[in-house]
């Protein structure tokens, strides 16, 4: 792509709207920016397109958007009539442009005779996914960039099962987008079409989504009894989960107090640096109301509400912000505990993870007789999962989780649910307060019942037009590279995801993972703890994460050091 004359094209063609042109006259002097935005074009992978708000075709705009969805309307009207009349539901979060961008997809499908539900107001992934089901849409659009800093937006594809499209339509889907050439020539809806094709979301689908959730409390008479006297603090990062959140938790009984100038839904996320719930710093103002209340938890969700974060008091009476593998074992152990308790746990109950997420996960599912299975990540695999056991009913799914704070119990939805979760966490902390104990007691109760485990991840940022190519060339790199060790710790296994191959580091037999393929190398250490090395999927950073199984933490944390040490040396060699 000669970028240089793409560029030109975009300025000399009269249908550019006026802010792109003046946007993209201010970088005329600018090769390097000028050859970003143009050098190459938006990626749409597994996970839609995601990248930074501006005008070319590298970027997130109202011309990238509208292309993308003009493939995606190709797809559906080679599916035949009753696929066009269907149509697609689409939603939105706070993220810059979001909602232009929702309408512009809108029309676009409409322009093509394909009816598009267009939520009227922000609303987060998981309700998204649900509207997809209940409509029975033969598809569904969420404009988001998740948790990414406040220059980006992204444009998610689902398909009819409500989980984010499978790879094998994304790609077809990409068939479609990569045959249109011409950016700026998405047709228009006439009038009629607009009004006849692009719909709002009944108000009826909200109702049953708050419905469906209420069937999946675990402990009514725990929240009947703490609920109204629990002290919760909650912020929505001037995100989508306000509303759906401080309605779900009413419903079953807990009034939360909600962070006040985080309520706002800011495109700018001005209040925190970035609006990630992971990172303690994210959740500092529900910190410091909780301690001005006296509350004991702070939870927090990201713009599109599909990520949950959970500070609690330790011992020392500080708040700890849990990761979202801490939160991943305390729902998980809790659920099959009240399952048990109540004798409705499944004979065939199934737990599905991501294989970057915590191996505590695997005894904690032992103890209770559950199968545990693990995917790449991507929370559509998951997604995967549930409709293969609906169909088959070899199992039934009880829940799901990934460490980047995303998890699902039920199958309203099929992507991560942070309003579930949050109802969940919320009842949880009553419950173990109806037994005479806090939250964080219960983790290290786990803790001494399981063995000590430390998980971490570290992400290494790429920057540049080639980003992701470097990335996955240091992956590829570490394939033709057996490592035998960590420091002192010896690697039992390597698994090259790219090629489905598990290799035993001591025999060298070959063996098949039996996995979706994707760009990973995962090191299973003989100690059980495991290093794994894979490009992110949705912005340009280097992902390594650790689960480190030790006898406690002081153990954990040196033989993490260690693993680390040897694997930055890896890598700069």
């Amino acid at each position: 792509m000669n970028y240089k004359k793409v560029y030109a094209s975009w300025l000399a063609d009269k249908r550019l709207n006026a802010e792109a042109r003046e946007e993209l006259e201010n970088i005329k002097n600018d090769n390097g920016e000028i050859e970003y935005r143009f050098g190459a074009g938006l990626e749409f992978g597994t996970a839609g397109m995601r990248g930074i708000i501006g005008y070319g075709t590298n970027m997130m705009n109202v011309y990238t958007v509208k292309r993308a969805t003009q493939g995606l309307a190709e797809f559906i009207k080679q599916l035949g009539a009753d696929a066009v009349k269907r149509g697609v539901a689409i939603s939105y979060d706070t993220r810059r442009k979001s909602e232009e961008f929702a309408d512009a997809a809108a029309e676009v499908l409409a322009a093509n005779g394909i009816t598009a539900y267009k939520f009227d107001e922000v609303h987060p992934v998981p309700m998204l996914s649900f509207a997809v089901r209940e409509l029975k849409t033969i598809a569904g659009i969420m404009i988001t960039a998740s948790h990414n800093p406040k220059q980006y937006n992204g444009y998610k594809v689902y398909g009819e099962d409500g989980a984010q499209m499978s790879p094998e339509d994304t790609a077809a889907v990409v068939k479609y987008i990569d045959a249109t050439e011409d950016y700026l020539g998405a047709p228009s809806p006439t009038l009629e079409q607009a009004k006849r094709l692009i719909k709002p979301v009944p108000a009826k689908v909200d109702k049953k989504y708050y419905k469906e959730l209420k069937k999946l409390a675990l402990s009514k008479k725990a929240v009947k009894k703490c609920g109204k006297d629990l002290k919760l603090v909650y912020t929505p990062v001037h995100g989508s989960g306000y509303i759906p959140v401080t309605t779900i938790l009413k419903k079953i009984g807990i009034n939360a107090t909600v962070v006040p100038e985080q309520t706002a839904k800011d495109t700018e996320f001005s209040t925190v640096e970035v609006p990630n719930p992971e990172f303690k710093e994210t959740l500092a103002m529900g910190i410091a109301l909780a301690q001005k209340t006296g509350a004991t938890v702070v939870f927090g969700t990201d713009p599109d509400s599909d990520r949950l974060g959970v500070a609690v008091k330790n011992r020392d009476g500080e708040f700890e912000a849990l990761s979202g593998n801490q939160v991943g074992i305390l729902l998980l152990d809790y659920i099959l505990t009240r399952l048990k308790e109540d004798g409705t746990l499944p004979a065939n109950a199934a737990v599905v993870k991501s294989f970057v997420t915590t191996g505590m996960a695997k005894p904690i599912c032992q103890k209770f007789g559950v199968e545990l299975f693990e995917t790449p990540v991507g929370f559509k695999f998951i997604g995967e999962k549930i409709k293969l056991w609906e169909k088959d009913k070899s199992y039934t799914y009880v829940f799901g989780f990934e460490e980047s704070c995303g998890y699902l119990r039920g199958t309203h939805a099929r992507d991560k649910d942070a309003v579930v979760a949050s109802m969940l966490c919320a009842e949880m902390v009553c419950y173990y307060a109806y037994v005479g104990k806090t939250v964080y007691q219960r983790l290290q109760e786990i803790y001494s019942e399981y063995g000590y485990v430390s998980d971490c991840n570290v992400s290494i940022p790429f920057k540049g037009l080639n980003a992701m190519k470097e990335m996955n060339a240091v992956v590829d790199s570490l394939k033709t590279n057996p490592v035998k060790e960590f420091d002192i710790y010896k690697v039992a296994s390597i698994r090259d995801y790219s090629k489905n191959l598990k290799t035993d580091a001591q025999t060298g037999a070959v063996s098949e993972i039996g996995s979706p393929l994707t760009n990973c190398v995962y090191y299973e250490l003989v100690t059980g703890s495991f290093i794994c090395v894979r490009p992110s999927g949705t912005e340009p950073k280097l992902k390594i994460y650790y689960s480190v199984k030790a006898n406690n933490k002081a153990d954990a944390e040196d033989a993490l050091a260690k693993m680390q040490a040897a694997v930055e040396k890896l890598l700069k060699a």
